[in-house]
């Protein structure tokens, strides 16, 4: 279970009829955990899916989620931490959030959730339109629409799910969001330092796909809950490889290897209406040139962001320090962001 919102939802979809409490994060002044858009989910027996702070705020939130149950009305509340001489909630932000509770019940149509968790599962991204009633107003006047986002040439999906806080507004009692599903991983190559790479992966909330011809690898139990792809790269499903957003080839063999990447260069072009923003190959530079001479490929036949060697120089040779630095290289090429100091991020004196 992670705190991605496509886990948040299946989990609300198994038992949708229960008094399940939806909070989200509406409005932040200063600096704050999370964005606004932020969700998490509250079972009436006290169960929460997702974050809205460090840890902060969320058991006093679910005491509010208690009492939102109870008297079926809109909570907005407000958790000020910019006043330094008020140990209330110790926020270690410093900053101010706005966060609203409300049931998700058949009379507010469960605040469009069925047809968000299809579009999501489905791979599209959508727009999602929250209204923010007073508070204490009844819980059904919350109501939402969703619309799917259409991509375009020059847009992504892999630059939508990376960038899909970013235009969270608020505007007119309305929080406008959004909202991408999971970033897909296609690793191909089921060797054992392919396990820390799917480990973190999932642990990210990325939705991770293995893909390996030999019999010998590619075991279930090496890759829980991961969707293992046994068999000829060039039979998998075009749908498959369609929805990657990422994809590292590691087989440790140059021919699977050159036939992976030749597979792989194809989903780069730009106009091909396909995912893939970043494409890694394991291995030194010799090496890198050997695999796209036998797959007959130049390096500018690769129009992705192409890592090869594969990852960001942090040091380690361990299986796991190999996956920290790919998968991290990778997670910054999806969200478009530089390797900078977090206080220039975030404006810290």
């Amino acid at each position: 279970m992670t705190h991605d919102l496509l886990d948040l939802l299946r989990q609300w979809h198994q038992s949708p009829d229960e008094a399940w409490v939806l909070a989200v994060l509406t409005q932040v002044q200063g600096s704050s955990y999370r964005k606004p858009g932020a969700m998490m989910l509250f079972h009436p027996m006290g169960k929460s899916y997702g974050m809205l702070s460090g840890g902060c705020l969320e058991a006093d939130l679910r005491r509010h989620a208690q009492q939102v149950i109870q008297s079926q009305c809109v909570a907005q509340v407000e958790y000020d931490a910019s006043d330094e001489s008020d140990s209330s909630y110790q926020l270690g932000c410093g900053g101010i959030v706005n966060i609203m509770l409300v049931t998700v019940t058949k009379a507010n149509d469960y605040l469009g959730f069925n047809p968000l968790l299809a579009a999501l599962a489905r791979g599209d991204s959508v727009e999602y339109e929250l209204s923010l009633p007073a508070n204490a107003s009844p819980c059904q006047q919350a109501s939402a629409k969703l619309s799917i986002v259409p991509l375009s040439d020059n847009l992504t999906q892999a630059q939508l799910k990376g960038a899909h806080k970013a235009v969270t507004a608020y505007k007119h009692e309305v929080l406008t969001m959004r909202l991408a599903p999971p970033i897909a991983l296609g690793i191909f190559g089921a060797g054992l330092d392919a396990q820390p790479v799917a480990a973190m992966a999932q642990q990210l909330g990325w939705q991770v796909s293995v893909f390996d011809e030999r019999s010998a690898y590619g075991r279930l139990y090496d890759f829980p809950s991961v969707k293992v792809v046994k068999g000829p790269f060039d039979a998998i499903e075009p749908a498959i490889l369609k929805r990657l957003d990422a994809a590292i080839v590691m087989s440790h063999n140059l021919n699977l290897d050159a036939k992976a990447l030749s597979l792989l260069a194809s989903l780069s072009q730009p106009h091909s209406h396909n995912n893939l923003a970043y494409l890694a190959l394991l291995g030194p530079p010799q090496r890198r040139d050997r695999v796209l001479r036998i797959a007959g490929l130049e390096l500018a036949d690769i129009k992705c962001f192409f890592s090869a060697p594969a990852g960001l120089a942090l040091g380690g040779e361990l299986p796991s320090s190999v996956a920290l630095s790919i998968v991290s290289q990778c997670h910054g090429v999806l969200h478009g962001s530089a390797i900078i100091a977090l206080d220039e991020v975030m404006g810290c004196p």
